[in-house]
């Protein structure tokens, strides 16, 4: 599913792997902390930064409450910077209603935590030059999110 990339500008300039445990809210939103931050440090636009932290944080977030476990990967290029998230989990059914806003399967646990609002994939799509879902019932779901580094959507 890996999106396509073409010519010399694309390879990798520096990339990094989350591992997200399911259920382990104590540690919840570690990775896309990291991940904001090693992004100032290397001096990527503050503007592609903040929608990058909210992507990742969504992402991990829905691995950390639905899934069993997952990994998180982060590729930066000269022109974009594209995370890929995959997960073991139960997969989602019906991924045009999950992208609806306010649509959860948040268990009343979850939502006494002050998650569940069903916004995590819409925010994700807001946030995102380039978006892609895949998911397999009983086996786990994989995101793709790309943000362009020239401002340009694509």
């Amino acid at each position: 599913m890996e999106m396509k990339r073409k010519g010399m500008k694309n390879r990798v300039l520096f990339q990094q792997e989350f591992e997200i445990q399911g259920g382990d809210f104590v540690n919840a939103g570690e990775s896309s902390c990291k991940i904001r931050n090693t992004l100032r440090e290397i001096g990527i636009n503050s503007d592609i930064i903040r929608r990058i932290a909210i992507a990742a944080y969504e992402a991990e977030m829905n691995v950390v409450m639905y899934a069993q476990h997952g990994t998180m990967k982060i590729n930066v290029y000269q022109d974009n910077i594209l995370l890929i998230i995959d997960d073991k989990g139960p997969g989602i059914e019906n991924i045009e209603l999950a992208m609806k806003p306010g649509f959860s399967t948040a268990t009343e646990e979850m939502r006494e935590m002050g998650f569940g609002a069903g916004m995590g994939l819409p925010n994700i799509k807001k946030n995102s030059d380039v978006f892609q879902i895949t998911s397999k019932v009983g086996q786990g779901t994989s995101l793709e999110i790309k943000i362009l580094l020239n401002g340009k959507n694509g």
